[in-house]
């Protein structure tokens, strides 16, 4: 059905009552509207930085607005893009992360600031004691990546326990809770924490206690040895243009980095924070909270979620995501309860605050 013929139908199929359905009306044809514009943008964007394939979802605690595919999920075999296909969230891994978290500190299964032994069992840094909360906020001075990690061969870990390896005998960066460090590291040992206090490994915790009551059927790991219904392909650009990105096993960072998504199932998973779907508001305020360290620094960063204020002078909660061959950017308003989520399939496509908001703001002032 073409966009004309769309709004014929959204316009007459109401019902006989016209005076009844005449606002609902006016309403579908802004949003046709504000898709259209959107649309025109999302394909300037993938032209422009050449993206293989884009993908975007908007919506509110209500509803889903708009979502939709853009080029190819597999250009060998020119498979489009759907809004099934699945993407590597890269870090937004860790906004996904804070919801389990957040369950377990609500059921009180997990104490956010008792030392981690408690729970996990590593030994103790000289520099002091580290908590689940400095682990989610980056505050507990684990080190981020660096050159000489053995990430380049890949490899499949096990256990989350067994990925702790890579960096758990490495000396603090600081004393826990006096600076800011931003770790992926610092949450494959909160996804250990989650293990530890729930008592049910990380990926099957997430499945049954996050991805199934917020109705997230499209999000799970990315097995790099598994047939996964839907992956999309992930490329990267070199020297003679775009080319297959290199092969990787995230399974060192499944919480921190190694989640498969879709943008739809982000914006469900911003409608359950809206909703108190599985987390009440006091729980939800735990997260979007950004920490203030002692020399009272604003740290700008919750728990897996950075808080700012955007281009209208709103508050936003937003995560970036960076991985070989893919990004993702997902991008909410808190007090006008609109969520926008964007994937692509390429390394270092820019797609970031700005991408999100101009789409965003299409659809802003169409009345609720």
């Amino acid at each position: 059905m073409n966009k004309l013929l769309l709004i014929f139908f959204l316009l007459y199929s109401k019902g006989s009552n016209a005076q009844v359905h005449s606002k609902e009306s006016i309403k579908d044809v802004a949003y046709l509207k504000a898709i259209g514009f959107a649309e025109k943008y999302l394909d300037s964007l993938q032209k422009v930085q050449g993206i293989p394939g884009l993908s975007v979802c908007i919506g509110s605690s209500k509803k889903l607005f708009w979502g939709e595919g853009f080029g190819y999920a597999d250009l060998e075999n020119l498979v489009p893009v759907s809004i099934y296909s699945k993407f590597r969230m890269g870090s937004v891994s860790k906004s996904i992360t804070s919801v389990a978290v957040g369950r377990l500190v609500q059921e009180k299964l997990l104490d956010p600031d008792t030392p981690i032994q408690l729970y996990v069992p590593v030994g103790k840094s000289a520099k002091g004691d580290i908590t689940a909360r400095q682990l989610a906020t980056h505050t507990a001075g684990i080190r981020h990546y660096r050159e000489n990690d053995p990430l380049s061969i890949p490899k499949r870990y096990k256990t989350v326990q067994e990925s702790l390896g890579i960096f758990i005998s490495d000396s603090l960066l600081f004393i826990p809770g006096s600076s800011f460090n931003y770790s992926t590291y610092g949450y494959s040992l909160l996804s250990a924490v989650i293990e530890g206090a729930s008592h049910i490994d990380y990926l099957s915790y997430m499945q049954q206690k996050v991805f199934l009551p917020l109705g997230m059927t499209q999000t799970g790991a990315d097995f790099s040895d598994s047939v996964v219904v839907n992956r999309v392909r992930f490329y990267e650009r070199g020297s003679l243009g775009l080319v297959n990105a290199a092969q990787v096993d995230n399974s060192y960072k499944w919480a921190g980095g190694g989640l498969l998504s879709t943008p739809i199932d982000l914006v469900k998973l911003s409608m359950g924070l809206f909703n108190y779907t599985i987390l009440r508001p006091e729980t939800v305020a735990l997260l979007f909270t950004p920490q203030i360290l002692p020399d009272q620094k604003n740290t700008y960063y919750g728990f897996g979620w950075r808080v700012g204020v955007g281009s209208r002078g709103k508050k936003i909660i937003h995560h970036g995501g960076l991985i070989d061959g893919g990004r993702t950017f997902l991008l909410l308003y808190p007090d006008d309860e609109i969520a926008i989520a964007i994937t692509a399939n390429m390394s270092g496509a820019r797609i970031n605050i700005p991408e999100a908001e101009t789409i965003a703001n299409f659809f802003f002032d169409i009345k609720p």
